[in-house]
């Protein structure tokens, strides 16, 4: 399905229907590429990119990691997001940069292949759902286990290490749930399958340390959000049955934004939203628009 014009690749716009890679291209075969997921809102009719320089900076960190050399500077990058957004006429949208190994020589050694880059911009409403925001979700525990970080590159944003997830994502679907907590190799909760976790309980929020995890970009927000709302903020080893008596829960990312949880394990944890994670995805929503001066500092605006 078309959603927009154009898409951007290697120094060029091409049409939304030709932007295609070989089938042979490295990064299919053993998911070598990195990305990034940014989301751009409507400010009074200008399009204000959330936290774009801090995204692109773990792009070209995640290329690093994976040993990408990427011929476009953070600067430069962000110039054709601009450009892109604008070229589309949109005022809102999520935003896709990629960067990957290419059609060269096949086999596990990834040298000898180029290095490709595409970024893509459309519309895109609540990832976990429509009403997710508002209603909250039903989520489970995953059997799969999240990453250990000398097993994956855990501060890479890597292609190949989504299998993880979309194993886990459709383990849930299956089981009549919407999304899947993961656990770490030693038992302790990680993250969602694309989204960070946080608690409530008792006034205060807790939420895992990142040691095996994404840095997740949303969950920095939210720790400063809580932090200026008058809420103590605990990174620390949580486990799978303390968020079964929890007074609250949610997930925060890009794309997931501020998503309440209702129920865990078929658990209940609440009915939707309960008072905090509503203050708290109040207060992000209206960030993200531009509608508090303290955190236009994070706001890229399109002009």
């Amino acid at each position: 399905m078309k959603e927009v014009d154009y898409i951007w690749m290697d120094g060029e716009f091409v049409e939304w229907d030709d932007a295609k890679i070989h089938v042979l291209s490295h990064v299919i075969h053993y998911g070598t590429g990195v990305f990034e997921g940014i989301r751009a809102y409507d400010n009074d009719g200008v399009p204000a990119v959330f936290r774009l320089d801090d995204h692109m900076e773990r792009f070209v960190n995640s290329a690093k990691i994976i040993n990408l050399e990427l011929d476009y500077d953070k600067e430069k990058l962000i110039s054709i997001i601009d450009e892109l957004i604008s070229k589309n006429g949109l005022k809102s949208c999520y935003i896709r940069p990629v960067a990957f190994r290419g059609y060269g020589s096949m086999g596990v050694n990834p040298l000898d292949n180029p290095i490709n880059i595409s970024i893509a911009v459309w519309p895109w409403g609540e990832y976990l759902g429509e009403g997710a925001l508002e209603n909250g979700v039903k989520v489970q525990t995953t059997s799969w286990t999240r990453h250990h970080p000398n097993i994956f590159p855990t501060k890479a944003k890597a292609s190949g290490n989504y299998l993880n997830s979309v194993m886990a994502k459709m383990e849930a679907v299956e089981n009549d749930c919407v999304e899947s907590i993961m656990l770490n190799p030693t038992g302790y909760v990680a993250e969602g399958t694309g989204e960070n976790l946080f608690l409530v309980r008792d006034g205060e929020l807790y939420t895992p340390q990142t040691a095996d995890v994404l840095e997740g970009i949303t969950r920095d927000s939210v720790i400063q959000i809580s932090e200026d709302l008058g809420y103590p903020v605990n990174v620390e080893k949580i486990t799978r049955d303390q968020i079964y008596i929890s007074d609250e829960a949610f997930f925060v990312g890009t794309a997931a934004e501020v998503t309440p949880i209702k129920k865990v394990d078929r658990r209940k944890i609440s009915d939707g939203k309960g008072p905090v994670t509503d203050e708290i995805q109040e207060r992000y929503m209206k960030a993200v628009k531009g509608e508090i001066e303290k955190y236009q500092k994070w706001l890229y605006k399109v002009e």
